[in-house]
């Protein structure tokens, strides 16, 4: 993350987005059915830690760099709000990838015990555990990006807001109604008059 001299709405919105964007970026390379990696990969998963320990000393920095700013602007405060709120699923999303680190020096430490009945049950909580905290990192990591998305929304003048309806009311088409759909018919506004 670069930190920004321009703290205009915009630029701070734009922040906001390009922040949400690398929490997308790690959320995708979590392993398993939804990130690149089929099964986790000790070097992998200890890759992604260090990411998101710089991922929350630069939170901790665009933080300190706005609260420290003279002269803020009114939205400010969200600004600074949403970055240290933030932090936390960041610390959440690291924890978790610690969880599967060990999860997984376990199996390689056991993997010479074969088919040993409390072996395979070791092993198979082994990967249970994984498998939930893999869950909870990649939920911390979207709800992260959702509300950095959503913080960007409020940040942004009412004005630009306004332009952005406009503009996508005039390029998005209208889907016909579907057959299924029951019409409804809006009555003409009335002004009643009383005596």
């Amino acid at each position: 993350m670069e930190f920004t001299v321009n703290n205009t709405p915009i630029a701070d919105a734009l922040a906001l987005r390009a922040t949400a964007s690398v929490f997308d970026a790690q959320r995708r390379k979590l392993p398993g059915p939804g990130g690149l990696h089929r099964s986790p990969d000790s070097v992998a998963v200890a890759k992604q830690i260090s990411e998101l320990g710089q991922l929350i000393t630069d939170l901790g920095d665009e933080v300190l760099f706005r609260a420290a700013a003279q002269g803020q602007e009114a939205h400010a405060a969200r600004v600074i709000t949403s970055f240290a709120a933030a932090v936390r699923p960041a610390g959440e999303a690291a924890s978790a990838l610690g969880a599967v680190a060990h999860q997984l020096s376990f199996l390689h430490q056991t993997e010479h015990l074969g088919n040993q009945p409390d072996a395979r049950d070791a092993r198979e909580a082994a990967a249970r555990v994984m498998d939930d905290a893999l869950g909870a990192a990649d939920t911390a990591l979207r709800e992260a990006a959702d509300s950095l998305r959503a913080a960007s929304a409020t940040v942004t003048p009412p004005a630009v807001r306004l332009q952005a309806a406009r503009h996508r009311s005039t390029t998005a088409t209208p889907a016909p109604p579907s057959a299924d759909a029951p019409a409804i018919a809006l009555a003409p506004a009335r002004t009643t008059r009383s005596r």
